[in-house]
């Protein structure tokens, strides 16, 4: 039975952090890989499941950077590089090899707002590429592992910036199509949750759970460096002097507050047997009958809820063959 998008009353909210949502949860034994865990949300949510217990895994594009970033956080860091479906495949290989469960994957890494058109290697978009289609490639090949977990979780960090655009499937690569930065982002955040509906569906026969989220508006994350401060003065989610506003009831959270739904998405036994659902201020989101008609970041502090075309069923098994094709999988 598909879960239904509606709030369970967690008991938390926009305000809880990371921390208080894995409090009196033991994750000794267990064992997690975290994209984008060297900046942001990525790093604090892997710094609070190890804390908590796990053995976090942090596959980086410059592991240098990381090692930098993550100095003092007892994490293993690993090469790979989203864009690179070699890279990807070694690292899934090699981790297959020495870790065979694996009981969290935290989809966190992401690209936002590319200003130009640019494309991978194979003619792919970056935004599409990056956030969905390398996540996608790692999930498959790291099945056997959560496979063998028997309650293993999937989290798609995505945005409330779905409601950018749904997924175009007839020009995903902007080939036809004039290309925005806001509505590739867009394009590929629904993808995320997307993503999430198809692999629940399909994998939770096998005990592994899916979820997507919206962390927040998170200003000192590094996700935003494509955007102007102008814009994010305008959004109110800097203030003039450019220092981050906080205001959670608004979405405007510090990283320890963004990166709590994502950890309560891979830990939290309120949702045991549930899955395929987007989550924001760490409980499952409502759904949306209004969607938006034009790209505004103030949208950021004052929407909530998934638009309906992000959860669509079919929508999301046109995805998942979509790419398989892509990826030739």
């Amino acid at each position: 039975m598909q879960t239904p998008q509606r709030p369970i009353g967690s008991g938390f909210g926009a305000a809880t952090t990371a921390e208080e949502v894995v409090a009196g949860i033991d994750l000794s034994g267990k064992t997690a890989v975290v994209t984008g865990g060297y900046s942001g949300l990525g790093r604090e949510t892997a710094r609070v499941l190890r804390a908590a217990g796990a053995r976090v895994i942090v596959p980086a594009r410059d592991t240098s950077r990381a090692r930098v970033a993550l100095s003092g956080i007892d994490v293993e860091i690993v090469p790979m590089d989203l864009l690179d479906p070699a890279s990807i495949d070694a690292f899934a290989v090699s981790l297959l090899e020495s870790t065979p469960t694996l009981h969290m994957l935290v989809n966190n890494a992401a690209i936002m707002a590319v200003p130009e058109l640019t494309r991978d290697a194979r003619g792919y978009e970056h935004q599409f590429a990056t956030n969905h289609l390398g996540h996608f490639q790692l999930t498959m090949r790291l099945l056997p592992a959560l496979r063998k977990a028997q309650g293993a979780r999937v989290v798609s960090v995505s945005s409330l910036g779905h409601r950018y655009s749904p997924v175009f499937f007839d020009d995903p690569n902007f080939e036809r199509r004039p290309y925005t930065p806001w509505a590739a982002y867009g394009q590929s955040k629904t993808a995320n949750i997307l993503f999430a509906v198809a692999l629940d569906q399909r994998e939770k026969s096998h005990g592994i759970r899916a979820f997507s989220l919206h962390p927040g508006a998170i200003a000192d994350t590094g996700l935003g460096k494509y955007v102007s401060h102008e814009q994010l003065v305008a959004a109110g989610i800097l203030d003039e002097q450019g220092k981050p506003v906080r205001d959670p009831a608004k979405q405007l959270k510090t990283v320890e507050q963004g990166a709590a739904t994502q950890v309560w998405c891979a830990t939290s036994p309120q949702l045991a047997d549930m899955g395929g659902v987007y989550c924001e201020n760490v409980d499952v989101a409502t759904l949306r009958t209004i969607q938006l008609e034009k790209i505004d970041m103030a949208d950021a502090t004052r929407l909530t809820g998934v638009a309906p075309y992000a959860v669509d069923r079919e929508s999301a098994d046109t995805l998942w063959r979509l790419s398989e094709r892509l990826l030739g999988l």
